[in-house]
């Protein structure tokens, strides 16, 4: 039997990977006021263009307080290394939280010992790093499973609360879409053989580990640009304020390397430069709460962009079983007795529909406690017979597809009824799926299964069409059933009859017309679309090739979760969108507080003009610079919860998202610095510090 060391308990109810961790975790904040520190390396520093800028500023500037020891001097040092500090601790807040989600898994990958099959058949104890690539094991109740596999033989169930954080077993079998298994979960009954899927060090968990740690993480396509952008805007203000000393002297001012360098600082992008890291990093972070596992960056971001969603029907749309809806008499009979003998047919019958059958006949007809006197047989329904019923003595019941249950009452002597036909086609038209009743050779009525819309899935699909997001429900039903459930759902469009052909097809001509096409599946034949599609969501209980093909897995095997991913993606947009006005739109009242105090010696002069940019009042050109640089650092300390949470998502279009945008971060980001520079420098008047 495998030997488990350290094999952490799951209480019911625990977080799994999800775990809900606080904005400012105690051990979190301790860790990252560290990092922030750690982080001052240069060689760290070097990979965020505008903050190293920042850091060279600040060295520079505590060369000259040292030459040249002020109050002044030594203040402007100190707020530029906050800066620098704070910048830090905002990206390692966001790492930080990643950390935590990894070192429980940490914990979890406890080292276990497999019970390998040799060729002969035999088992040997073997540790499960010593485990390779297409090697067979055998997992027993209260067994570790050692390494992620797909079970070959056999039937079990297994605890993954340590994965996704839900309480509740579930069934892995042989054969199907729901074969694989990740190392680390628990078998709780039966017996299975596994054959390994993964090498030492890229299973599963290893992959989860390195993503939600963040390590190693490569920057999205649209953060390397705006990387960029930031990197010009402050390669161009590093000419534009070394020009400046030779205008100052035509002034006859002189301007001191340290106000320099404060307004290198205060002119370049600093703010959106500092949290540019922690934003992405949180939006993994945001999606990792929602227990799904991104595994590249990119994929965010190209959820965000989506513009076509592939949505299947069965378990995503709809609720994944069809229910009892109605019941139609034919040839002069009642709707109770059509319940009646349905309920009768539908006794032993344990699918979904059968038990819904029941329960419906109960809630109308109120019929309940049925006693089957005398002998009685339950028939099972067979692919053959397409029938299933119950035999009471010489009474025989059917329920089942509509030609075989009309060619087994001819054969015991009955006829069709004449509205039979129109109602069975009445109620296909509708999406559902007609049962036919029959007491023997009498065809009494017709059942109707209908395939149940989610609650509120329409009001999704509405949203989705104010964000410009067009939704394609995926279905293996014929077109009419199709089109009445995309109707009743509000997809804006099927596909019927689909195959994995189909699908590709589907995903390629929206794709050559420009569009970003997400979709979801488990299956090896949905592999093919996944791996197509610019947003593939494999499902944890789907296959091995499914969770390879696709770019983001989601542990809780919910359909529905891409609605909420395409969220996720467009909130960690905005949210970088937002921070990157607010950013540019701040420096505006900073070129108000400092350039007029440029120019030290003029500033008092009677004629001087640049006391008309004043328009602050700032009392004193150390306090005005002071008063900037301050700001300058605090707002990043500010905005940090904003980074880390995101901005409020709203279901609108792009252009009433631009202009919410530049009337809250580009008018906002505006007035704000202009009310707290000159509240701090009050403040730094009220101290006498100047």
């Amino acid at each position: 039997m495998t030997t488990v060391l350290n094999q952490p308990t799951t209480e019911p109810g625990a977080h799994g990977v999800a775990q809900s961790r606080g904005l400012f975790d105690r051990a979190i904040l301790r860790q990252a006021l560290k990092d922030s520190i750690l982080k001052l390396d240069p060689r760290v520093q070097v990979k965020n263009p505008v903050m190293f800028v920042v850091l060279v500023g600040t060295i520079i500037s505590f060369v000259e307080a040292i030459s040249h020891p002020s109050t002044f001097t030594w203040s402007i040092t100190v707020w530029l290394l906050l800066t620098v500090i704070f910048a830090n601790f905002a990206e390692a807040m966001a790492e930080g939280r990643g950390k935590a989600q990894a070192d429980t898994l940490r914990k979890m990958r406890s080292e276990t010992e497999a019970r390998r099959l040799r060729a002969d058949g035999t088992e040997e104890l073997v540790p499960a790093a010593e485990l390779s690539k297409g090697d067979l094991v055998v997992c027993e109740a209260g067994d570790a499973i050692p390494s992620d596999g797909e079970i070959i033989e056999g039937i079990a169930s297994v605890d993954e609360s340590a994965i996704t954080g839900e309480s509740a077993p579930v069934i892995r079998e042989s054969g199907g879409d729901r074969s694989a298994v990740t190392g680390g979960t628990k078998v709780l009954s039966d017996r299975i053989v596994v054959r390994i899927t993964a090498e030492r060090g890229h299973t599963f968990i290893d992959r989860m580990i390195t993503l939600v740690e963040g390590a190693n993480r490569q920057k999205t396509p649209n953060e390397i640009a705006l990387t960029i952008l930031l990197s010009v805007l402050t390669i161009v203000f590093i000419p534009v304020v070394v020009t400046l000393v030779p205008f100052a002297n035509f002034a006859g001012a002189s301007v001191s390397v340290v106000v320099l360098v404060a307004l290198l600082v205060c002119l370049i992008p600093t703010t959106i430069g500092a949290l540019l890291s922690a934003i992405g990093i949180a939006g993994m972070d945001r999606l990792v709460q929602r227990n799904v596992l991104a595994m590249s960056g990119r994929a965010v971001e190209a959820a965000g962009d989506v513009q076509t969603l592939l949505l299947d029907k069965t378990g995503t749309i709809t609720l994944g079983n069809r229910m009892a809806a109605n019941f139609f008499p034919v040839g002069g009979h009642t709707e109770q007795e059509v319940a009646d003998v349905a309920q009768l047919a539908s006794l032993a019958d344990e699918t979904p529909e059968g038990r819904s059958i029941v329960v419906l006949a109960k809630q109308l007809f109120d019929i309940r406690e049925r006693q089957l006197e005398g002998d009685h047989t339950f028939i099972p329904f067979t692919a053959t017979t397409r029938m299933s019923g119950l035999d009471i003595g010489q009474r025989k019941i059917r329920k089942g597809a509509g030609d075989s249950v009309k060619r087994w009452a001819a054969e015991l002597g009955g006829t069709t009824p004449s509205d039979l036909d129109e109602i069975v086609e009445r109620v296909a038209r509708a999406g559902s799926t007609p049962l036919v009743v029959a007491d023997g050779a009498d065809i009494v009525g017709v059942i109707e299964l209908k395939d149940v819309v989610k609650q509120g899935i329409r009001e999704k699909f509405d949203e989705m069409r104010r964000m410009g997001i067009r939704t394609v429900m995926i279905t293996g039903d014929n077109p009419l059933t199709a089109a009445a459930i995309a109707q009743e759902a509000g997809v804006d469009d099927f596909l019927a009859e689909a195959t994995p052909e189909a699908k590709m097809a589907l995903i390629k001509e929206q794709q050559e017309g420009g569009k970003l096409v997400a979709m979801t599946g488990d299956g090896t034949n949905d592999a093919p679309a996944l791996a197509q599609a610019d947003v593939g969501v494999a499902m944890n209980t789907g296959t091995t090739a499914a969770k390879e093909a696709g770019n983001m897995v989601d542990l809780d095997s919910n359909p529905t979760k891409l609605i909420d991913i395409v969220e996720i993606g467009k909130q960690l947009l905005i949210t970088r969108g937002s921070l990157t006005t607010f950013s540019i739109a701040n420096d505006v009242a900073k070129y108000f507080a400092i350039i007029p105090a440029l120019f030290v010696v003029a500033y008092h002069s009677t004629n001087n003009p640049l006391k008309a940019l004043n328009i602050m009042h700032l009392h004193s050109p150390q306090s005005a610079i002071l008063s900037a640089v301050i700001f300058n650092a605090l707002v990043i300390i500010a905005l940090i919860p904003l980074a880390l949470r995101g901005v409020k998502f709203r279901a609108s279009g792009s252009a009433a998202i631009l202009r919410r945008n530049v009337l809250i971060y580009g008018v906002g980001g505006v007035i704000v610095p202009f009310v707290f520079i000159k509240f701090i420098d009050l403040i730094l008047v009220a101290l006498h510090a100047y």
